[in-house]
């Protein structure tokens, strides 16, 4: 029997940088492990532009990447600044055309805001089932834009299935389309373990004194660091410490981050180490003696299971699936989100007592370790796959059962 041939679109992927990229691979995998064809459809509305004037024509690009076919659409730049409608037009067109070449069984869209519509609306045109998955930033930022929020209503009433990434995200679904509170579930990433030990101490961890608290990202509005600016400004008068930024602002962003930095009086304390690849930010993560993640909203971030891996002593804050995570206080401290003080706390809490940084740190390795496998998230997605797809197209896959 013909394998059910599954279409993923998404923003980015690999070697793309960013947690839905590298959530997209960890889901393909698991696909292509459960007997589907998998193809991956990239394309995002940043790239319909160009800095130097350049113009170009559509295309799609098709590379075959670890077991997956990977198709790389770019919109066609025929003006100095193409419209968004432009963009997704272009998008469609290609969209449809692998559509037509391939006969896709299921169509599954990731971070509903730009991929969600147009394949919602593909998958609807031919009748065929489709997937939107909720990542964060698509119904905790991007609902607010009134120009596109009765589209993401539109998404989530006409998705066959819809997944989160935490249970707050699936509420917030919930209130703004309630037919989906029976065709959704929600359930954390995963992360496959790491072995931190063959990485090599990355230099500057020498120039770094005192108590060195860290926090992975590509630094935006949502993350909350102009908070642990504050908390560490405060307790930098009584402890010896480092702010350890491992990444870089976003760039749209920079002149207010540059605003906060020397508002925040840190000086010499803190280091920012620019943009770095996946594997010279997990270098850093053995050598913090916490990690603090102050984020206002974050969906499941991929930093804070590379954090638990490393057995990271955690702040984290009350949100999303940090704080589900988090919860129980074996793994981590919960704070409340955008909370100087109480982040000021916390982390002085930890800066002060060794013994509470080990017994934490061990926590959220244990826990990421027994709860956060990808056995464990494949089997919520076989779970999902079972829902939406007929059973006589699963039949030959193996490891589901069908009652």
């Amino acid at each position: 029997m013909t394998k059910p041939k599954i279409c993923m679109t998404t923003l980015e992927y690999p070697p793309d940088i960013g947690g839905v990229g590298e959530s997209v691979y960890r889901i393909a995998q698991i696909l292509l492990e459960s007997g589907y064809e998998v193809h991956v459809v990239v394309f995002r509305s940043k790239q319909r532009l160009v800095s130097d004037g350049s113009r170009r024509r559509a295309s799609c690009k098709t590379t075959y990447q670890d077991g997956v076919f990977v198709h790389r659409i770019k919109s066609a730049v025929r003006e100095a600044v193409p419209e968004i409608q432009d963009f997704f037009t272009d998008v469609y067109f290609y969209l449809k055309k692998l559509h037509q070449e391939h006969k896709f069984s299921l169509f599954h869209a990731f971070f509903m805001n730009e991929t969600g519509y147009v394949t919602t609306l593909l998958a609807k045109e031919n009748n065929l089932r489709v997937i939107n998955s909720i990542r964060g930033s698509d119904l905790h930022k991007h609902i607010f834009n009134p120009k596109t929020h009765g589209q993401a209503v539109w998404i989530l009433e006409n998705s066959t299935w819809v997944t989160f990434v935490s249970q707050d995200l699936q509420q917030r679904a919930i209130a703004i389309a309630p037919s989906i509170q029976l065709k959704s579930s929600a359930f954390w990433n995963s992360i496959n373990p790491i072995d931190f030990a063959k990485f090599t101490t990355p230099p500057k961890i020498q120039e770094l004194s005192g108590i060195v608290i860290g926090s992975t990202s590509r630094f935006r509005d949502k993350k909350g660091i102009e908070y642990l600016l504050d908390a560490c400004a405060e307790i930098s008068q009584e402890i010896n410490l480092t702010l350890l930024l491992i990444g870089d602002f976003i760039e749209r962003e920079r002149t207010y981050w540059e605003q906060e930095i020397s508002n925040c009086g840190l000086g010499d304390r803190l280091h920012i180490t620019g943009i770095l690849s996946r594997e010279e930010v997990l270098a850093y993560l053995p050598h913090l003696d916490i990690f603090a993640i102050p984020s206002l909203h974050d969906g499941c971030p991929n930093a804070l299971l590379e954090a638990m891996l490393a057995g990271c002593a955690i702040v984290g804050t009350k949100v999303d699936a940090i704080a589900e995570i988090l919860a129980d206080g074996t793994a981590g401290l919960l704070v409340e989100p955008g909370n100087s003080e109480d982040l000021a706390d916390a982390l002085r809490k930890l800066a002060t007592n060794p013994q509470l940084r080990q017994q934490l740190g061990k926590g959220a390795k244990q826990k990421v370790l027994q709860e956060l496998t990808p056995v464990i998230e494949s089997e919520n997605w076989r779970n999902v796959y079972q829902q939406v797809l007929p059973v006589t197209s699963l039949s030959h896959l193996t490891g589901i059962s069908f009652v």
